[in-house]
């Protein structure tokens, strides 16, 4: 399963340079399906799909965990696990318990209509099975020798998070006032959010701008790709004051955080960013789902 969304250059830098960790990593290919670092820890029991008495010739939707809160609909992008195996015998041809979640925009034509169609109303927290016909999934061509023509296919998918759209058009308009570094952190709540908190070593998905303080310059925002920035608050994967600076939010808020230079990105500061040596970060940070 692989994602067609594109990345702007801006949210890559975004994502290469703050969200996975500055220290030790030069790899510049990043794409949606790996911007979230995992706890290397943590891991996931890929269950066992039961395999439909029968092929399916429709669409078949079986909720096997109700999950919470309000069901995705056309536009919102989730962010599932999955196993995938043929209906008629139960191999398996694909899977992502055992990597990070897949990000899929419904409606958007980035994955198969068995995906579109049987994904929405899924809710968080929530696992379904999906017993999809060749129609909706590969059709007559299949899918390289995983998938032979005209295959039947089976999911289950758990949805550990659904973030609604976001239009560019609401990116918060925020003037920073140029001023001197400083030694500590600094966080301020523009928006208090209602949802769930973010504590050290969950994952988070967020929108994110960030300045430069010293001049109050805007240097990178994500809000101009429609799925936002997902990552781990873990020791090694952020900048150690975005980790601290987010830890505590709840989903919904919107934090301006300031970051020493020593906590970004040090006396070296960031040139593909436009940060100059031993200068301060400034972010704003909505929070949009946490798991």
């Amino acid at each position: 399963m692989s994602s067609r969304t594109s990345r702007s250059l801006l949210a890559l830098a975004v994502m290469s340079t703050i969200f996975i960790a500055s220290c030790g990593s030069d790899d510049s290919s990043t794409t949606t399906d790996s911007i979230l670092a995992s706890d290397p820890d943590d891991s996931r029991v890929e269950p066992k799909v039961s395999l439909p008495e029968a092929t399916p010739t429709e669409l078949v939707i079986t909720d096997i965990t109700e999950g919470t809160g309000e069901g995705a609909v056309s536009g919102d992008t989730v962010f599932v696990y999955y196993v995938g195996v043929l209906s008629e015998d139960g191999t398996r041809f694909d899977g992502n318990f055992d990597a990070e979640p897949f990000a899929v925009t419904l409606g958007a034509g980035a994955v198969i209509d068995g995906w579109d169609q049987g994904l929405i109303g899924i809710k968080t927290g929530g696992r379904r099975q999906l017993d999809i016909p060749s129609d909706l999934a590969y059709g007559p061509t299949g899918s390289g020798e995983a998938i032979p023509p005209d295959s039947a296919i089976s999911f289950i998918v758990d949805a550990v998070a659904i973030v609604p759209a976001v239009d560019p058009a609401d990116e918060p308009k925020i003037t920073i006032e140029g001023s001197a570094n400083i030694t500590d952190a600094v966080s301020e709540d523009l928006v208090v959010g209602e949802g769930s908190e973010a504590i050290v070593d969950s994952n988070v998905l967020v929108n994110i701008i960030a300045y430069r303080a010293d001049t109050g310059e805007l240097l990178v925002s994500t809000w101009g790709d429609p799925t936002p920035v997902a990552f781990a608050l873990s020791e090694g994967v952020t900048l150690p004051g975005l980790a601290q600076g987010i830890a505590g939010m709840k989903v919904g808020g919107r934090r301006q955080i300031a970051i020493p230079f020593i906590d970004a990105f040090g006396p070296e500061g960031n040139e593909e960013m436009g940060l100059p040596p031993s200068t301060d970060l400034i972010v704003i940070v909505d929070l949009l789902a946490t798991f």
